[in-house]
């Protein structure tokens, strides 16, 4: 494993980590009765796994004395997809920046599988309409693929049909898909995808999440997908983390497939590619975004979005 720490978010040597895969999507002994486990006033993760792709202990970043994030633990596993959901301005970027190693914490630990190779989709994607440029041009851009490769990896995201096609005239669905592509040319151990179906309509990001499950499956990619809602989910998520500067709770999606509401609104086969994210927080945030336990107010704390 590489190891950022500290304030300058140096690597440093590789580190053997023992123990087991504490805090991974799969160990539901230690969530509630609700699939979740709280961690607001509660125990932090154990030592990073093994196996795991990437581990935070304690991350906490801040900037201009305002705290962005506040001891933040998570591991994502291989072959494991974990969600992140939270309000806008939660961090969620923020981590997902701390974990690559793209900006330092100020502290905590980071722990990076030695030789990991990322694929990055980011949250923004702006394209330059002016500037004439066809999608395989674009594919090849900065990446050692031939054009078997790049043929190769539209395939597999189902954008063969738009190869040709200049990428400034691409709908919101079929950017995604190309950047998805790029993403799977570095033969990556881990896809990290934010806010992928932004700009999406329904019919689109259940195809998307469906496409993302088969890519999981097919190259065994751990996946770190941050979303924009914080209630409807990936419904092959193994995991959800719900954060507000800190992890606010994290559990398991539950299915929308056979409830006939959801599948009245999205349709029988897109309803399968969502769940729903139920949220049991122990606290409230105030208008400044800081913790409240919900026992100062004598009350329980209320399940509400953004939280």
């Amino acid at each position: 494993m590489t190891e950022s720490n500290g304030q300058d978010g140096n690597r440093h040597p590789p580190s053997r980590l023992s123990h087991g895969h504490h805090g991974h999507g799969h160990d539901h002994d230690r969530h509630d009765g609700h699939g979740h486990e709280h961690r607001h006033g509660v125990a932090a993760l154990g030592p990073a796994a093994d196996d795991a792709l990437v581990s935070a202990r304690g991350v906490t970043v801040e900037r201009d004395g305002r705290a962005l994030l506040e001891n933040i633990d998570l591991d994502i596993g291989p072959n494991e997809i974990v969600t992140v959901i939270g309000p806008n301005g939660a961090g969620k970027s923020t981590l997902v920046r701390a974990l690559l190693g793209l900006i330092p914490t100020t502290r905590g630990t980071v722990l990076r599988r030695s030789g990991l190779v990322v694929g990055y989709a980011p949250q923004r994607f702006d394209v330059d309409r002016a500037m004439p440029i066809t999608v395989e041009r674009f594919l090849r851009l900065g990446a050692a693929a031939d054009d078997v490769r790049v043929r190769s990896s539209l395939r597999e995201v189902g954008a063969s049909r738009v190869a040709g096609q200049q990428i400034a005239n691409l709908s919101g669905g079929e950017l995604q898909r190309v950047i998805l592509a790029r993403a799977l040319l570095r033969d990556p151990h881990l896809l990290v995808l934010d806010e992928p179906v932004r700009g999406v309509d329904y019919a689109g990001e259940a195809e998307l999440y469906e496409l993302i499950g088969t890519l999981r499956d097919a190259h065994k990619l751990g996946v770190l997908l941050v979303s924009h809602d914080l209630h409807v989910v990936m419904a092959k998520s193994d995991r959800v983390v719900c954060i507000n500067r800190h992890v606010c709770c994290s559990g398991i999606p539950h299915t929308v497939a056979r409830d006939p509401e959801y599948v009245r609104l999205f349709g029988e086969d897109a309803a399968r590619a969502f769940a729903v994210y139920h949220h049991e927080h122990d606290h409230r945030h105030d208008l400044a975004g800081e913790a409240e336990p919900a026992a100062t107010r004598g009350e329980t704390a209320p399940k509400r979005p953004g939280e």
